[in-house]
């Protein structure tokens, strides 16, 4: 499965957008906007709006195997994208003043949305179809054949590429090895890899060039597949520990942030 990242991308621009607003307010009233004032308060409430539809939403879908109500993959990313923002909201919210527990909710959602950009990594681990479900070792291995024989397919109509080919083979990790490392270290690899690659593409002439171009296509995608039987294991154990990590930190950060709104409403509303 092809996967992009439009979730990272679209939160992108909205904190760039949510920057602009809280700049023109900063300019305009020429002090850092207050926690409790309007648009202080409004940033805090959506934030926490964001982050509680982050905590939720995707876990009820989730649980819901019969429901039809939108692809698994479309509301991670949804839950990515609120995981992003809703906590940018409520940093921004604080006035840049972290003392007692409105400073330990803050130190939490960060610890959170680290967690959750470290978790996000390790599921792009797992292998999934379209609509989010894993796929098995039995699948994968029927993607490998099919890649072996696309590949020999192509090299029979060039057999002067074998040479390259073959280059372009071993020069590939092994496989084999994979461990936590292949699951964690696997952009760095991968890019280490790339850029050699990108080296030798150099050196050749355009008619060459055109050609490992489709060999490099060819290839990395055998090269994921590999990986991803490899370590197939380990990234399922990998997700399964920091389920077990980030989880209860989120019902602290929760704790935390409703025992804070609840002493904001009473000190700044309910005593006036």
């Amino acid at each position: 499965m092809r996967r992009n990242n439009s979730e990272l991308w679209l939160a992108f621009f909205a904190m760039l957008g949510i920057t602009a607003v809280y700049a023109v307010v900063l300019a305009a009233t020429r002090e850092v906007p207050a926690a409790g004032e309007l648009f202080g308060h409004s940033l805090g409430i959506f934030g926490f709006t964001l982050m509680l539809m982050t905590e939720t939403l995707y876990s009820l879908r989730k649980r819901s195997r019969s429901a039809r109500w939108g692809k698994m993959s479309s509301w991670l990313k949804f839950h990515i994208f609120t995981g992003l923002v809703g906590p940018f909201m409520v940093l921004l919210h604080t006035s840049w003043k972290f003392n007692g527990l409105a400073g330990a909710v803050t130190l939490l959602t960060l610890i959170v949305v680290f967690s959750g950009i470290i978790g996000r990594y390790i599921y792009t681990a797992v292998p999934r179809t379209a609509d989010g479900t894993e796929i098995e070792s039995a699948e994968l291995e029927r993607q490998i054949a099919a890649s072996d024989a696309q590949i020999k397919e192509w090299l029979a109509a060039r057999p002067q590429m074998a040479p390259l080919l073959q280059r372009r083979l071993d020069a590939l990790p092994d496989a084999s090895q994979a461990g936590w490392v292949a699951v964690l270290g696997r952009s760095l690899i991968e890019w280490e890899y790339r850029r050699a690659w990108k080296r030798e593409r150099r050196k050749a002439d355009a008619k060459v060039r055109a050609q490992m171009a489709e060999i490099e296509k060819m290839v990395r995608r055998k090269q994921a597949l590999t990986r991803q039987v490899a370590s197939l294991a380990m990234a399922r154990r990998l997700l399964a520990v920091w389920h077990a990590v980030h989880i209860p930190i989120g019902m602290a950060l929760f704790t935390a942030a409703f025992v804070h709104i609840a002493g904001a409403l009473y000190f700044s509303t309910f005593l006036r």
